[in-house]
């Protein structure tokens, strides 16, 4: 009796572990980045998206009528702010929208997805820039923005070309690197998590995996991370450009040195470089 009791309580203190853990992945604390568009002298236009379940996704808007449209997306917890040095390096020949994604910075949300749905929140910003007419479009994502950039690109053939720095290939990877520290443990924990996903937000949001997307993707890519990255492990990046060997048009920038999100001196003209090449 003493047994199945004892049984009960670590099962009853695992499963409060892996909802804490759910939890704080899809509300961790937001990082307000300290940057405004005027330290870049940047005009911008406070500009509103609504996503398809009713929020309402703040974003910046660099017009440059004519041109074509590049949109960025920020990191995990960040904000829009981050992507202002990469906004002013391509605004001179693009059209720029800087989109907070649901539930970070000025953006609605309870809670982020972790791609999830951000994807479909993509499309929300095409159909914007589209709307004002603005285009074609390419997208540059950092991090959690690089994954939602490769998800989405998959899917909206609007999306002429997409970049990535430092994206993740698999959440379910992912997260047995944060936890590699439980050993065994690390498995039915992360279990756990897709399990507390398709209960409070119907969906198992692992899937599809940012590698799934990659492998089907036709559209040209660059992918770019850092050998050194402590955040993204660079076994991602493998990952991802062994499911891109069959696309002929992506292209690869592998740093040797630099931590997570350290950008190269030349990184935003080999952006617009890029961009300038496939989005016309």
């Amino acid at each position: 009796m003493r047994l199945a009791l004892y049984a009960a309580v670590l099962v009853a203190g695992f499963l409060v572990a892996s909802l804490l853990a759910f939890w704080l992945a899809v509300r961790p604390p937001r990082l307000a980045v300290p940057l405004a568009p005027r330290d870049f002298g940047l005009a911008v236009e406070d500009v509103t998206i609504m996503t398809d379940d009713g929020l309402k996704l703040a974003a910046w808007l660099v017009p440059r009528p004519g041109a074509p449209a590049v949109i960025l997306l920020h990191g995990y917890p960040a904000d829009k702010a981050d992507m202002l040095p990469i906004a002013a390096g391509l605004a001179p020949r693009f059209t720029v929208l800087l989109l907070d994604q649901r539930y970070f910075g000025r953006s609605e949300g309870r809670l982020t997805t972790l791609g999830f749905r951000e994807r479909r929140d993509l499309g929300r910003a095409v159909d914007f820039l589209a709307a004002r007419g603005f285009g074609p479009v390419g997208v540059f994502g950092f991090s959690l923005g690089g994954a939602v950039a490769l998800l989405a690109a998959a899917e909206d053939p609007r999306i002429r070309a997409a970049a990535a720095y430092a994206p993740f290939a698999d959440l379910t990877l992912l997260g047995h690197e944060l936890y590699a520290w439980l050993w065994l443990l690390k498995y039915p924990l992360v279990g756990m998590t897709r399990v507390w996903a398709r209960l409070f937000l119907g969906h198992d949001i692992t899937r599809p995996a940012p590698v799934e997307a990659a492998a089907r993707l036709a559209v040209p890519v660059l992918l770019i991370a850092s050998r050194e990255d402590e955040q993204i492990a660079f076994a991602h990046a493998e990952r991802l450009r062994a499911a891109l060997a069959a696309n002929p048009r992506a292209e690869f920038l592998f740093l040797a040195y630099g931590r997570h999100g350290a950008l190269p001196p030349d990184f935003e003209a080999r952006l617009a470089r890029f961009f300038l090449l496939y989005v016309k």
